[in-house]
C-alpha cells in the first residue's frame, strides 16, 4: 500500500485535494470517482516523507482560516449530494493542519457510530464554539445544512476581518511607543554615561536640562530591574483583577469610556452583536438561545450584561429595543431600526444591515484613530529623542561659546 496525493474535481467545478492510501494509481482513480469526483492529477508519495512529529503543547492551533476553508468547502460538498461521512473523510484527508485532522476524524467517527453532526462537533469546543454548534444544529433540523454552512463561512469571515481592522488600528502605536521606549533606555543607559565622564573632564557647571537627564540616567541604571519588576508586578495584578467578574465589569466600563479607543469599542461591540444575532435567527436559532450564545462571545462585560438583559426583557414577553435602549451602550439609531426590525418582522434583516453600517463605521474609525495617532507619536518621539540630545549637546556649546569668546 502507497500514499498518494491526489486532485479531482466536484460537480460544481470545485477542485479538491487529499491523500489517500491504495495499492496503486488506479484503485485512486476508482475510489475518488465511487465519492462522486472527477480524479485529475495523482502523485504517489515518497515513503518516509511523512513522519509526524508531536510534541504535547507544541500541536498547531485550529485558525480561524482552517475553519473557513473547511465550512466553504464542507458546503460545497454537501450541496453536491456527497454523503456526510464522506465529506468528513474527504476534508479530513486532504487537511494539512496536524489537529484539526485529528478533529475531523474523530468527528468522522463520532458521526459513523450514531451521534448528530452538532453532537460531534461539540467535543471540540476549542475548534468549533458555541455559535457554529448551534447553527449546524438548526441546518441539521431544517434539512438546510448546506445553506447554514455557507452562512457560516461567511460570517467567520467577516468577524475575522474586523478583528484585523481592530488589530492594525492598535498595532501600528503600540509598535511605534515599544521601539520609541527601547531607543530611550539605551540612550539613557549606554550612551549619557559616556558624555557624563566627558563633562566631568571639562568641569564647571552642567546647565539643568543636562543635570536633569544625568541625574535620570544614574537613576535608571540604579533601579532598573526594581523597575521592570514593578513594571510586571503592576501587569500581574491588573490581570488577576480583570479576571474577577467585578474587576473585569469595572475595566471594561473604562475601556469604553476611553476618548477615542472607547468610541471604537463600542462600534466593534455593536457590529459583532447584529451580526452576530442576525446571522442565528436567520439561521433558525431560537432568538432566546441565540442572546445567550451572543452574551457569551461579546468579549466586553458591560456588553453581556446589557444582551443578558434584553434575553431576560424577552423572556417576560417584552422587546428588543427598549432594554437595549436603557442599557446605554446600543446608539439610538441602532435601537430604532431593531425596533423598526421588530414591528415589521424582519428582524434578522434588520440586524444584517447594521452589521454592515457598523463595518463601515469601523473601517472610518480605524482611519481616524490611524490618522490621528501618527502626528501625535511623531510629537512623542522628536520631543524626547530630540529632547535628551539637545540636552547633551547644550555644554558643547556653551564650551564652544566660551573658548571662542
Amino acid at each position: 500500500m502507497g500514499k498518494f496525493a491526489w486532485e479531482a474535481t466536484t460537480k460544481t467545478g470545485t477542485v479538491m485535494k487529499g491523500e489517500m492510501e491504495a495499492p496503486n494509481v488506479e484503485a485512486v482513480q476508482a475510489q475518488l470517482r465511487r465519492q462522486g469526483l472527477a480524479p485529475g492529477n495523482i502523485k504517489e508519495r515518497g515513503k518516509g516523507l511523512d513522519i509526524e512529529l508531536s510534541i504535547p503543547g507544541f500541536e498547531p492551533k485550529v485558525t480561524t482560516k482552517d475553519l473557513v476553508v473547511f465550512t466553504r468547502q464542507f458546503a460545497t460538498m454537501i450541496d453536491a449530494g456527497l454523503p456526510l461521512v464522506q465529506c468528513l473523510d474527504i476534508l479530513g484527508r486532504q487537511q494539512e493542519n496536524k489537529t484539526f485532522k485529528k478533529i475531523l476524524v474523530k468527528i468522522k467517527e463520532d458521526v459513523e457510530s450514531g451521534s448528530t453532526f452538532a453532537d460531534a462537533l461539540k467535543k471540540h469546543p476549542k475548534a468549533f464554539d458555541d455559535l457554529y454548534v448551534n447553527l449546524v444544529a438548526a441546518g441539521e433540523i431544517g434539512g438546510i445544512l448546506d445553506t447554514i454552512l455557507n452562512r457560516l463561512a461567511a460570517y467567520i469571515e467577516k468577524a475575522l476581518k474586523l478583528k484585523k481592522k481592530v488589530k492594525s488600528a492598535m498595532t501600528y502605536p503600540a509598535t511605534i511607543i515599544g521601539i520609541a521606549v527601547v531607543v530611550i533606555a539605551v540612550i539613557l543607559v549606554f550612551v549619557i554615561p559616556s558624555f557624563e565622564k566627558m563633562f566631568a573632564d571639562f568641569g564647571g557647571t552642567l546647565p539643568m536640562p543636562t543635570q536633569i537627564v544625568i541625574d535620570l540616567s544614574n537613576f535608571i541604571q540604579s533601579y532598573i530591574l526594581v523597575m521592570i519588576g514593578a513594571a510586571w508586578a503592576i501587569m500581574f495584578i491588573l490581570k488577576r483583577i480583570y479576571k474577577t467578574p467585578a474587576g473585569r465589569l469595572q475595566m471594561d466600563a473604562i475601556f469604553l469610556k476611553l476618548p477615542v479607543m472607547g468610541v471604537l469599542i463600542r462600534k466593534v461591540a455593536v457590529a459583532k452583536f447584529t451580526r452576530t444575532l442576525g446571522t442565528m435567527i436567520s439561521s433558525g436559532v431560537p432568538i432566546l438561545d441565540g442572546l445567550e450564545i451572543v452574551a457569551k462571545t461579546a468579549g466586553n462585560k458591560v456588553v453581556e450584561n446589557a444582551i443578558y438583559k434584553v434575553r431576560q426583557s424577552i423572556s417576560e414577553g417584552k422587546t428588543i429595543a427598549e432594554p437595549l435602549e436603557k442599557s446605554g451602550v446600543f446608539p439610538p439609531m441602532v435601537c430604532q431600526m431593531i425596533a423598526v426590525g421588530e414591528q415589521s418582522g424582519s428582524i434578522d434583516t434588520m440586524l444584517n444591515k447594521v452589521a454592515d453600517f457598523y463595518d463601515d463605521e469601523v473601517d472610518d474609525a480605524v482611519g481616524n484613530l490611524t490618522a490621528m495617532m501618527e502626528p501625535m507619536l511623531m510629537l512623542f518621539l522628536g520631543t524626547t529623542v530630540g529632547g535628551l540630545v539637545v540636552a547633551m549637546y547644550l555644554p558643547i556649546f556653551k564650551l564652544a561659546g566660551t573658548v571662542g569668546g
